[in-house]
């Protein structure tokens, strides 16, 4: 059986693009280093090695954006496009866990 199809996803600059692939590059790796998540701190370790350069990938994509006159983000559209990139489940790694049984 075949995994239900993804919405397609909305139309984006390039630019819009590249900010959204760096900004979940970055919410994953944070993810890994969420202290309040189960994990070894080898594996911290890396993600925030890693973190570095993604983060100036980040900036990067920001100031071509800005660059090129795209001055405002369009909240609604990039939303779109987190949810269908599964933003939604990978950032919920980045914030503390609920208390058991609260």
């Amino acid at each position: 059986m075949l995994p239900p199809e993804l919405p397609p996803l909305p139309a984006l600059t390039r630019a819009e693009a590249e900010l959204i692939d760096r900004y979940l590059d970055v919410v994953d790796l944070l993810g890994r280093i969420n202290p309040a998540r189960p994990g070894d701190t080898y594996r911290g370790l890396r993600a925030a090695q890693a973190l570095v350069g993604r983060a100036t990938a980040l900036r990067t994509a920001l100031e071509l954006m800005h660059k090129r006159g795209e001055s405002e983000l369009h909240a609604p559209t990039l939303a779109r496009a987190l949810r269908v990139l599964d933003g939604e489940r990978r950032t919920t790694r980045v914030t503390v866990p609920p208390e058991p049984g609260g």
